[in-house]
């Protein structure tokens, strides 16, 4: 018998939330200053310097999914048992997370920058796709959630305002030709990710062992071989895109956060180079951004829970847009005031909390539409599949940047860049960005779950997992349902290729297995 959902009180909220500190504080400092610490101080060419960010992808695409299948079944083993299939990882990268320092060394060569950068990428896995999984398992509620993601990303916009604005004043208090600023920040965010990391373990829960085994499968399991459980970990992976909800969220996930991140990898090439600035000003820049992104949030949750998420994105999307245009007339013009460029960045800020918090949202409800239609709970294989999309985003736009940027003479080490290095930052910063946005836009008109339906999708899971016939479906449910999911009522409950066992069953018999009646992978 399933408990009942377990209240939500500050230090829950507060714990959940501030975990991103290791997301998006990671990603913010990496994404803003490792591309320019590395060609700056470390000797490194762009070339090389993006090629790192790239090769540690070929490992993530290994690393993210393999982990996603991990967490799914970790509750197996003895340790996940105790520990739990989530919070055991969480719990083991408590030290582990220390490697975060090394990255921000200066001295070594061009190994000792691609290991150590792999290195922190296999732990930062080992935390994310855990984490990424616990707000759809501490509760099912679609406010809640849209709570546990909200403080997630007020967190995470006020851990990327310090990632932003520290690097500045530590350059300010060491000089500007002094690579000991990375090297400090990076160590004190290695602190703060230990202390998080404290509270999200002890503060957090997840999926409870019989919940879980509600879900599975009553059938006699059948022991895996190698060879299977890696066609496993990549048919369940692959078979998410089955998911029309999942579709839909990646158009906003991916278009919003491509737009950003090559929008990020450029920024300070932009102000230092093509508008003549400093480091110091680009941290303040992205202080003032980062600070505008907390109200962003706020902005996004509010019309999120009032209308919908696709509209949300749509607003805040267009938001981003108007920023990207006043850089660019900022750029054209050849003006010189520090304020316009404040107010633009404070414009982005805006936009860019928004589109930080609305897809990150969205995934939480994602394993309830999956639910219906493979039958069990894949939280660890979406957490996976997302977190490589993550990275593999950031890493993309870093490596075309650097490649970019190195084709029309960019120069490491210089401060005069040449026209055709200074125009291709500008095209890089405005017209990639927008089209990566549209993107996002098409996707968001796609995303039909908002408090209303996933209300449905719910109440449609529990009855059937409670012993109804699909054949009772009423009208309203079915299409909604139908729309949820991408497929007709009567193929859902695991009688389609979604999944590994479902995808071996359809192949097995070559056509779908349609049934009235409770699928057995499903609780009596």
């Amino acid at each position: 018998m399933i408990g009942e959902e377990r209240k939500l009180k500050f230090i829950n909220y507060f714990s959940y939330g501030i975990t991103d500190f290791i997301g998006a504080g990671a990603f913010a400092l990496t994404s803003a200053w490792l591309l320019y610490f590395y060609t700056t101080f470390c000797g490194l060419t762009l070339v090389e310097a993006s090629s790192i960010f790239a090769l540690a992808r070929i490992v993530d695409a290994v690393a993210s999914p393999t982990m996603g299948f991990i967490t799914d079944n970790f509750h197996k083993t003895r340790l996940g048992r105790k520990f739990g299939r989530r919070k055991f990882f969480l719990l083991i990268s408590i030290p582990l997370v220390i490697c975060y320092s090394f990255i921000w060394m200066t001295g070594f060569s061009y190994l000792y920058y691609l290991m150590t950068y792999i290195i922190f990428e296999i732990v930062y896995t080992m935390i994310l796709i855990p984490y990424d999984t616990l707000a759809a398992e501490m509760t099912s509620n679609y406010k809640v959630r849209a709570k546990l993601t909200s403080a997630r990303m007020y967190c995470a916009q006020f851990s990327a305002f310090v990632a932003a604005f520290l690097p500045g004043r530590l350059i300010n208090a060491l000089g500007k030709e002094s690579s000991g600023s990375f090297l400090y920040a990076g160590a004190i965010f290695t602190g703060i990710f230990i202390v998080v990391l404290i509270l999200v373990y002890n503060f957090t829960w997840e999926r409870s062992l019989e919940e879980i085994k509600s879900t599975e499968s009553k059938e006699p399991k059948v022991k895996l071989g190698i060879g299977q459980n890696i066609q496993k970990i990549y048919i369940d992976l692959i078979t998410t895109l089955k998911i029309q909800t999942f579709r839909a969220h990646l158009g906003m996930y991916i278009g919003g956060y491509l737009a950003q991140d090559t929008f990020n990898a450029v920024f300070t090439y932009f102000i230092v180079f093509a508008l003549f600035k400093d480091a110091v000003l680009v941290s303040n820049l992205l202080a003032i951004m980062y600070i505008f992104q907390i109200a962003g949030v706020g902005i996004a949750t509010y019309v999120t829970l009032k209308v919908s998420p696709g509209s949300a994105f749509r607003i805040v999307s267009s938001l981003f847009m108007l920023s990207i245009f006043g850089y660019l007339a900022i750029y054209g013009v050849g003006a010189d005031s520090v304020i316009a460029l404040y107010v633009v960045s404070a414009v982005a800020g805006l936009g860019r909390g928004g589109i930080n918090f609305i897809p990150w949202n969205n995934y939480t409800f994602v394993p309830d539409v999956d639910e219906i239609v493979s039958g069990g709970r894949r939280e660890g294989v979406f957490a996976g599949f997302m977190s490589f999309l993550r990275k593999a985003s950031q890493a993309l736009a870093i490596f075309v940047v650097g490649i970019i940027l190195q084709e029309f003479n960019f120069v490491s080490g210089i401060k005069q860049q040449s026209h055709e290095a200074l125009t291709a930052m500008v095209v890089i910063l405005v017209l990639v960005p927008l089209a990566f946005l549209i993107v996002g836009i098409i996707g968001s008109y796609k995303f039909k779950i908002t408090d209303a339906s996933h209300s449905i999708l719910k109440k449609e899971i529990e009855r059937i997992k409670n012993g109804g016939l699909k054949s009772d479906v009423d009208d309203i449910t079915r299409s909604t349902v139908e729309v949820l999911t991408g497929w007709k009522y009567e193929n859902l409950w695991g009688n389609n290729p979604v999944g590994y066992e479902n995808w071996k069953k359809y192949n097995r018999v070559e056509k779908p297995l349609i049934s009235n009646s409770t699928p057995k992978n499903i609780a009596d």
